[in-house]
């Protein structure tokens, strides 16, 4: 009977097992998308989607609300508008994949290309290795080590009086937020990125020497030409990943639902936010209250949405690879 099991699968078997597993995870998948937008249908019908999505008044009050059991206007208690948290995480996703893409790709340049065989052995794993690095462990150090420093040293006594009356600046703010976020998601594009431009034919760039053109315009000109679909993949996984951080964002961002108002200057990136992952996790604790249940649904929704239109993005970015024999 085991002979059975031991003797070599054919192609046909192999294709209903694998079929058989992947239309599984499928089912799983939407499975848990039904659940949560099940779960989230009674914020999103009380407030439609355009007021949820808008702004409003403090969402913090208003999901300490839900907690406590007491009505918004107009007697709701599913009362709430999204607006602000939505803000802060386009806010801190957008700066950090803008800034870690110009970090990625000029230090995949560098491994591919110039770094020494010693030196790039080197790189390398400790790349791979700060892209596996659990994100409590930066939000660790963030509030430890940069947050304290920013309210030391950075922060004026004069800058925090001016806004006072409106926010208290304790170091926790956007600008540590996206600082420990970028070190996050750097090393992902860079390991992305390198294989893409090891992967790119090297007579092409022999090509281009052997015209006259220097090393460096031959990278530049003919490889990221040719990468630049991974590129576009490489941000966008990199995106995905800063939209769902959660521990780490609770951790450094001051936790508020605030909006820091770019016309406040400099002070603007001194000024505390919260995602909408991060206020997933700080309301944890009080998912008993069924309105801010469906709430945290609704914000988790949202989220999977992203997720869903970010791994879309990526897979067509990938397509122009073909017609170049690039995988990535």
């Amino acid at each position: 009977m085991f002979d059975r099991f031991r003797a070599p699968w054919t192609d046909q078997r192999a294709e209903r097992v694998l079929g058989a597993l992947a239309s599984i995870v499928l089912l799983i998948i939407v499975a848990m998308v039904v659940f949560v937008a099940i779960k989230a249908w009674p914020t999103l019908r009380h407030n439609h989607i355009v007021g949820w999505l808008g702004f409003g008044p403090e969402v913090d009050n208003q999901l300490a609300d839900q907690v406590n059991g007491t009505p918004g206007p107009g007697g709701d208690l599913f009362t709430v508008n999204a607006g602000t948290l939505i803000y802060a995480t386009v806010l801190t996703t957008v700066i950090a994949v803008i800034v870690g893409l110009a970090f990625a790709l000029f230090s995949a340049i560098f491994i591919v290309e110039f770094a020494p065989d010693r030196l790039r052995r080197i790189v390398v794993p400790v790349v791979r290795l700060l892209a596996a690095v659990p994100s409590v462990i930066y939000g660790l150090i963030g509030i430890l080590v940069m947050a304290p420093f920013f309210n030391d040293h950075v922060i004026s006594e004069g800058r925090k009086r001016s806004v006072s009356y409106v926010v208290q600046l304790s170091g926790t703010s956007l600008a540590v937020a996206t600082i420990i976020l970028t070190v996050m998601i750097t090393p992902i594009m860079i390991a992305i990125i390198t294989d893409a431009l090891y992967s790119v034919p090297k007579g092409w760039k022999e090509g281009a020497v052997a015209l006259g053109v220097n090393r460096w315009r031959a990278m530049w000109t003919v490889s990221i030409r040719a990468a630049r679909p991974a590129i576009i993949a490489a941000a966008v996984l990199a995106t995905a990943r800063a939209l769902g951080e959660g521990i780490m964002l609770s951790m450094v961002s001051g936790s508020r639902g605030f909006s820091p108002n770019p016309l406040d200057g400099l002070t603007f990136l001194f000024e505390p936010l919260r995602p909408l992952a991060a206020t997933i996790v700080d309301n944890v604790e009080s998912l008993n209250s069924p309105a801010l249940r469906s709430s945290v649904y609704a914000f988790a929704l949202l989220l999977l949405f992203s997720s869903f239109m970010l791994s879309l993005a990526g897979y067509i970015a990938k397509q122009p690879m073909k017609k170049y024999g690039i995988r990535v």
